[in-house]
């Protein structure tokens, strides 16, 4: 299983929110490249990045350092925030990024999403990110009214490359992830899936690979890392265990 430490970044800073809200931000004092840098010092291969400065502009605001973190640690990394349109998704797979997650954009216009899968074949990564079982959009701060599982039926079929499922309930809360949805969300999807928001310690992790279910992929594991309630030896040793 993929273990993806996660690297949010909003004013050129690493930041972890509470359930998405911007208000209730930490900061970190490690910039995002210097935090990528110690993920591979460690051996993590891959790498879950928001640009949270994208998703709430609309725009790519950090490709400078998404950039650099790509050609400096060459890192399998999937990036999300403010992917609205081609040019965007063009641009980051330049730059070298193995996924592309669209979002809000994705769920507001599947017509966008399912031209994008095949414009970019084995690119663009769905983002589903619920609250009580509905998809949010726009950093969260919109409810879509749409019920995750049936969005979910309706594009299955676009070609995706990867899911990732979060549940907003339990992002930044390090209350543990909500596997029964996301294995609902696994057992319903026809591309593998990533598991995201809530995870609190190695039991969590250990916990993932015990549902030995082989649509989910990997785990993304963000605040739990900065605050240390992880600690980056034990992650890495799950990655060979």
């Amino acid at each position: 299983m993929k273990i993806l430490p996660a690297i949010d970044i909003k004013d050129k800073k690493c930041v972890r929110l509470v359930r998405g809200n911007f208000d209730n931000k930490t900061e970190y004092d490690m910039s995002p490249i210097e935090q990528a840098g110690k993920y591979k010092d460690v051996g993590f291969k891959d790498l879950h990045i928001v640009d949270l400065d994208g998703a709430l502009t609309g725009q790519m605001v950090n490709i400078d350092i998404i950039e650099e973190i790509v050609v400096k640690y060459d890192l399998n990394i999937e990036i999300g925030g403010g992917v609205r349109n081609f040019e965007s998704i063009k641009k980051y797979s330049d730059v070298g990024v193995e996924k592309v997650i669209l979002g809000s954009a994705a769920i507001k216009d599947k017509n966008f999403l399912k031209q994008s899968c095949e414009k970019f074949p084995d690119k663009i990564a769905l983002g589903l990110d619920a609250k009580d079982g509905y998809l949010s959009v726009s950093g969260w701060k919109e409810n879509s009214n749409q019920l995750t599982l049936d969005y979910l039926k309706e594009v299955n079929e676009y070609g995706l490359s990867r899911l990732i499922y979060t549940d907003i309930n339990r992002d930044g809360m390090k209350q543990g992830p909500n596997f029964e949805e996301t294995v609902k969300v696994s057992d319903t999807s026809n591309c593998p899936v990533i598991i995201s928001g809530g995870v609190s310690s190695i039991g969590d992790i250990k916990k993932a690979k015990e549902l030995n279910n082989k649509n989910i992929e990997g785990i993304i594991v963000g605040k739990a890392i900065y605050d240390g309630d992880i600690k980056l030896d034990e992650l890495v040793k799950e990655l060979d265990a």
